[in-house]
């Protein structure tokens, strides 16, 4: 058996290709939107896919699936579990518990693990060359390595009501299930540490039945029947969810948009950036927020070019919203293409071209506040843009705490006559943030000097009286 796990770090997300040698077929679960890198592997391995599925509805990222049995001719294999609001939009042949799939000697079992969401399944996977037991089971969103799905992320990013209550018992009910396996099957989760589908995900990329029946903060709830009890503590401190998480839920359950192959972006310079009759281009800045704050170009977003790219993209560009195309600030072609294939997994799709530098452009350095001078603002609007979490743990006095990936669908709530200062805890999302309200209009944001942990620091160097 191969068995390939294929990791995005900016999504903190993990796909899967599992194939069977002696036949040379395959099958892909939880692909992303940006396919190649599952053709690539297929191929270089000697492999075909002919099977495509994934654990449930996404909210993180822009599902592949639909794209990827496009391209190879695979089968789709879709959920047809949970309730009527929840059942996917376009064709795939439907699974239920228990359903298989097989390719080649390898076999996948659903199992309906509800918690997460109404229609989540759990794959148990069997190498039938060498034994009918499961070695793996492939839990998405359901069971991380040290925690479990969130089930409120229908109640904070996609219109549910209280829909976070029923979900943590039915969440209950499939750990009951999972803690039936064997120990030595191996749990193989759809993200890692640094995903917001979950509380506090553990940084490795897998464990076993036996581990997280030993060491998971929810196994004794279970163990013991404590319903209301791990309820409680699940629903507990969860943290926010970005609002683009509704978008992502709605175009997965509907079916993304199929891309077909794409063109070469087209190098541009500072002139064709020129605002015209139908608002011109969006130029992301993708220069570390040092550079950005030397020399920000007016009405442009920072995103930095990083392992986050795509997440904070997400957080302040909404292509239901902003149709203008994009052009991206990136060294060559390849760059730029590679930064294409990122937001593409997020479906900001209209990326144009490329710069290669800001001639032409015009520029000027961000007005940056001291932290010993704050104080001197009257009457400023401080928008700390951390998590609940990071807010709760210590924060500035009258700061006001609204989710990096919420300000710019919240912008309606924030001062136009007042001096905006924005921070977060070292100044990266913050940032991005602050130039997203620059480029929608705020007229007098600045950002924090050090951000958080310079603010810290400065109260630490006042004199005692």
């Amino acid at each position: 058996m191969l068995f390939k796990h294929i990791y995005d770090e900016d999504l903190a997300q993990g796909s899967y290709l599992i194939g069977c040698q002696a036949t040379g077929e395959a099958i892909v679960v939880d692909p992303r939107r940006d396919i190649q890198v599952f053709l690539d592997e297929a191929e270089r391995n000697g492999m075909r896919i002919v099977a495509v599925t994934e654990t449930h509805i996404h909210a993180d990222f822009l599902s592949g699936s639909r794209e990827l049995a496009r391209a190879t001719g695979a089968a789709l294999y879709l959920s047809d579990e949970g309730d009527a609001d929840w059942k996917y939009g376009f064709e795939g042949t439907p699974l239920y518990d228990g359903s298989r799939i097989e390719v080649g000697n390898i076999g996948l079992e659903a199992v309906h693990t509800p918690g997460h969401t109404p229609e989540h399944l759990s794959f148990l996977v069997t190498d039938g060359a060498t034994t009918d037991e499961s070695a793996f089971i492939l839990t998405g969103d359901f069971v991380f390595v040290g925690d479990v799905g969130r089930p409120d992320l229908l109640d904070e990013a996609a219109g549910g009501v209280d829909t976070r209550f029923h979900g943590a018992k039915q969440l209950f009910g499939s750990l009951r299930g999972f803690l039936s396996l064997p120990d030595h099957v191996q749990v193989w989760p759809g993200h890692g540490a640094g995903s917001a589908c979950g509380k506090s995900l553990g940084a490795v990329a897998s464990t076993t039945v036996g581990y997280e029946r030993r060491v998971a903060w929810w196994a004794p709830f279970v163990e013991r029947g404590d319903e209301q009890g791990f309820v409680d503590a699940l629903l507990e401190g969860q943290p926010d969810a970005p609002l683009y998480f509704g978008r992502m839920k709605r175009h997965n359950k509907a079916g993304p948009a199929l891309l077909g192959p794409l063109d070469e972006l087209e190098r541009l310079d500072g002139r064709d950036l020129a605002p015209d009759d139908d608002g011109g281009y969006l130029l992301i800045d993708t220069r570390s927020k040092e550079a950005h704050w030397h020399s920000a170009v007016p009405g442009a977003v920072h995103v930095p070019a990083g392992k986050s790219f795509a997440t904070y993209a997400s957080y302040v560009i909404d292509p239901e919203r902003d149709e203008r195309p994009i052009v991206l600030l990136a060294a060559d072609v390849a760059m730029a293409e590679a930064l294409r294939s990122k937001l593409i997994g997020v479906g900001i799709d209209r990326v144009v071209g490329f710069v290669d530098d800001l001639a032409g452009l015009p520029a000027q350095p961000i007005v940056m506040v001291a932290p010993e001078r704050l104080g001197e603002l009257t009457g400023a609007y401080v928008l700390d843009v951390r998590t609940k979490t990071e807010y709760d743990a210590g924060h500035i006095p009258g700061a006001e705490q609204i989710h990096a990936g919420r300000v710019m669908w919240r912008s309606d709530h924030l001062p136009t006559d007042r001096t905006i200062v924005v921070h977060c805890q070292t100044g990266a999302r913050s940032a991005v943030v602050a130039s997203a309200l620059r480029a929608a209009g705020f007229d007098d944001v600045r950002e924090l000097e050090g951000s958080f942990e310079g603010w810290q620091q400065s109260q630490r160097e006042q004199p005692v009286a």
